[in-house]
């Protein structure tokens, strides 16, 4: 005997859909942000418990991994923003790994061997004109591989392909294979750690500028859409989501607040400033990471730079269709060579990050980097037909990324295993993105 639903089962079900649906078009809600969401919820959740099962503790929803985790993600994510202009207008760049690591290399010459013969050693220019040198010749590397492919028609494939290996060595040459270290102390604190971050007070200072910041574009984007006409979502569905992204800043705010100082900095910072410790410790947060605040401020540009600006506007028509892009009056070739010198620059910031992280600069800094940001960017949703992407979607998948790498090392899997695990995942995502435009058609 078969089950059969009834006229009130099927009647209910709809009426949940339909509620369900009515409040995803209410509030305007991307279904693939959500989406995206919940994998890494559940990417987060899984790997917890299993280590729970595995080794007897999750390790990896502790406001240390997490902490860890948003630190780990930003060099990835600050380069995931400009591979998605790239791919939006139906190119490719292998070349943003060696990129970071040419950058990288300079910039650790500049700091230890030319900088301080001139300006002095701890000079607090050092690092700012090293910062400034890294992204600007991240910007000259890009864009001259901009020209190539725009007037010199070679495929983006091939030229950065060979720029992999053309910077990659070209680091090795300027360092001769050597490891640049100590970096700047300044600089150093670009990288995170306890005090590369804001600390307690400067979380909650930056937490209540954001949610500031979150009403006052809720409001003025109301209001802008009023006075143009414009579809305006209901007022309740204007507070939920202004609630909503509030009380995430919040929650961000309060985990990262979680995460003290070793106790062996906070010893050392005591007897630096004649602090008695009680005999119960001293606790002493961490706050936000300026890595993760150099990535928010990266996403909010890009986000305005793709969504408010006529370059933007010219990159999605590129996109969707380059020759009724160039037929509408669209310099394809100087927006080629901008966006890849755009894609070199953040490049060049993301070495900044990643050589402070690490204290050094090495020629292996930026390896394979290039696949973990066209996934980042691939699994954020960025389409690979052109034409499709978000630059919010790209930091998702960035963590996505390294939360995969994370949870594997927590639970013990060895590279052969991550690596089959990350690729499986690269693969699954292209499939899913073809499933959905398919379905979208």
């Amino acid at each position: 005997m078969t089950d059969t639903a009834t006229p009130k089962t099927t009647a209910a079900k709809g009426r949940r859909e339909g509620r369900i649906a009515q409040f995803l078009h209410a509030t305007e809600i991307d279904t693939r942000l959500l989406g995206m969401i919940g994998a890494l919820l559940l990417i987060w959740v899984g790997f917890h418990f299993f280590g729970l099962y595995k080794n007897g503790f999750g390790a990896f929803l502790t406001p240390r991994n997490l902490w860890n985790l948003s630190v780990q993600t930003s060099s990835i994510g600050i380069m995931a923003t400009g591979m998605v202009l790239v791919i939006v207008t139906r190119n490719i760049d292998l070349s943003v790994g060696s990129i970071l690591g040419f950058c990288a290399i300079l910039m650790g010459v500049l700091q230890v061997k030319i900088l301080p013969q001139y300006l002095g050693i701890g000079h607090p220019a050092i690092w700012m004109l090293a910062v400034l040198a890294g992204i600007i010749v991240g910007s000259l590397v890009g864009g001259f591989q901009g020209v190539l492919i725009a007037y010199g028609k070679i495929p983006a494939f091939i030229v950065t392909l060979g720029g992999l290996l053309v910077w990659r060595g070209a680091a090795f040459l300027v360092a001769r294979g050597e490891t640049i270290s100590p970096v700047d102390s300044t600089f150093a604190l670009l990288g995170g750690g306890p005090y590369g971050a804001v600390g307690s007070t400067g979380s909650w200072i930056v937490g209540l500028i954001a949610c500031a910041a979150i009403i006052y574009f809720v409001i003025s984007g109301r209001a802008r859409r009023q006075r143009f006409g414009f579809h305006v979502r209901p007022i309740w569905a204007e507070y939920v989501m202004g609630a909503l992204a509030c009380g995430i800043v919040i929650g961000a705010v309060l985990l990262v607040n979680a995460y003290p100082w070793p106790i062996g900095i906070v010893r050392q910072y005591a007897e630096a400033n004649n602090i008695v410790l009680p005999e119960s410790g001293l606790f002493i947060s961490h706050g936000f990471a300026i890595p993760i605040l150099i990535l928010v401020g990266v996403g909010l540009a890009m986000t305005v730079l793709m969504t408010r600006t006529r370059f933007g506007r010219y990159v999605f028509a590129i996109g969707g269709n380059p020759e009724a892009a160039k037929l509408a009056g669209i310099n394809t070739q100087w927006m080629t060579v901008k966006i890849f010198a755009l894609m070199g620059g953040l490049a060049g910031l993301s070495a900044v990050v990643a050589s402070a992280r690490l204290g050094s600069a090495t020629n292996a800094l930026g390896t394979l980097d290039e696949l973990y940001v066209i996934a980042a960017a691939v699994i954020g949703g960025t389409s690979l037909a052109g034409g499709v992407g978000t630059i919010y979607g790209a930091i998702l998948g960035a963590f996505v990324m390294q939360s995969l790498q994370t949870g594997m090392v927590l639970v013990g899997f060895d590279a052969a295993m991550q690596q089959i695990i990350v690729g499986s995942v690269l693969v699954l995502a292209v499939y899913l993105d073809n499933q959905y435009r398919a379905r979208a058609k």
